[in-house]
């Protein structure tokens, strides 16, 4: 493997009070950041990386809160880095099973900063030498015992347990095809099958036909975003499908089989808007049986029931008035109602939200929710409030 220059991830580390002063500069000066680092006499190239480290450490924050002003970041990394109240959890439900694990296509290293926390010894591997670097780095600066290595990860010896986070995106861009992964996921699946606990983090967009049989399969969203999902390989299946929300820092799980079809009823008195991983983790009709509600068309994931129930599963709305779908009839009735922002959401019906905006010409000072859906086969828009 040919060697890759990290002097200036190096150079970064020698100078803790350059990554302080960058940090400054780019706080206090914004664009003139640069400037203010060459007339203080820092060379060109180490400037403009301690800058980038800078704002990477800012754009971070998202994902690890105040750890993120002392960890190494590349841009490439931080994106597919996990959030850290993710890796965290995961970590926790690894260290319940095994004491220790292997950590491939290990990135930036951040996941393997959690298994450590939880008390596992980690053996990572990455394919590219100077990401194994960053990875050193942050074991290092979080003062954590983390063994890195370069290496492939289809031919790494695999402790008791294994996990793999797969690069999804190259200088073509994203891949959403998991035969694009890098390692391909089918390799990776069978490499894995080779432990007894594994776990592999995917895309949130991971189509279910990629699911191997016995595989658990969990998807999350933090504060209403779905950021990943993950198969649970071997031992460490638990269910078949698996929705793990954190909401407020607080988190929330429903699982069930992903095949069962909720009832199909009427639009009643309350909708509610299932969590995303909810959704994508097929369990629509378990979050409906909790809620004693029912759907209006078997495809869109609606709810409606005549009781309002609090769920951490779910956003729910109280149904005002059903219209029929025609977009001068809306404006007219808008109009009437003095609906002057509105926010519009759509399952089904093919419609683009913003286009519909335009032609209704919204003015007035009231507020309201219009959801365009299927209730049957018939198009409807829902006039609402947030319950």
């Amino acid at each position: 493997m040919k060697h890759v220059d990290t002097s200036l991830l190096a150079a970064l580390k020698a100078r803790p009070e350059l990554q302080t002063q960058a940090a400054d500069a780019l706080r206090r000066d914004g664009d003139r950041a640069p400037l203010t680092l060459r007339k203080a006499g820092v060379a060109p190239d180490l400037a403009a990386a301690a800058l980038t480290l800078a704002e990477l450490r800012e754009q971070a924050r998202g994902k690890f809160g105040d750890r993120a002003a002392s960890l190494y970041f590349t841009r490439a990394g931080l994106e597919q880095a996990t959030r850290w109240v993710v890796a965290e959890r995961r970590a926790a439900r690894f260290a319940r099973h095994a004491a220790a694990v292997t950590d491939l296509c290990c990135g930036l290293g951040t996941e393997a900063l959690a298994f450590a926390e939880a008390g596992l010894r980690v053996e990572a591997v990455d394919l590219n030498e100077a990401t194994a670097e960053y990875a050193r780095a942050n074991a290092e600066a979080a003062g954590l015992a983390v063994g890195v290595e370069v290496g492939d990860a289809l031919s790494t010896p695999l402790l008791e347990s294994a996990f793999a986070d797969p690069a999804r995106r190259s200088g073509a861009g994203r891949h959403f095809n998991p035969a694009e992964y890098s390692p391909p996921l089918n390799d990776l699946l069978a490499h894995m099958a080779t432990t007894g606990f594994a776990a592999l983090k995917l895309g949130p967009g991971i189509s279910h036909e990629w699911i191997p049989e016995g595989a658990e399969a969990e998807w999350v969203s933090v504060d209403r975003d779905v950021v990943e999902a993950c198969l649970w390989l071997g031992e460490a299946a638990e269910v078949p499908r698996r929705a793990s929300l954190c909401k407020a820092g607080e988190w929330h799980e429903l699982t069930g089989s992903g095949e069962e079809k909720a009832p199909v009823g009427e639009v009643a008195a309350y909708l509610y808007e299932p969590d995303g991983a909810v959704i994508r983790a097929g369990l629509v009709a378990e979050l409906a049986e909790q809620l004693e509600a029912h759907t209006a068309n078997e495809t869109i994931a609606y709810l409606y029931s005549d009781e309002l129930r609090e769920t951490p599963f779910a956003r729910a709305w109280k149904v005002e008035e059903v219209w029929p779908l025609h977009p001068k009839k809306l404006k007219a009735l808008l109009a009437e109602r003095g609906i002057g922002r509105l926010t519009i959401k759509q399952r089904g019906t093919g419609i683009d939200p913003a286009a519909l905006r335009k032609q209704l010409k919204l003015k007035g000072p009231n507020e309201a929710t219009l959801v365009l859906t299927r209730l049957r086969e018939a198009h409807a828009a829902i006039l609402c409030q947030e319950a």
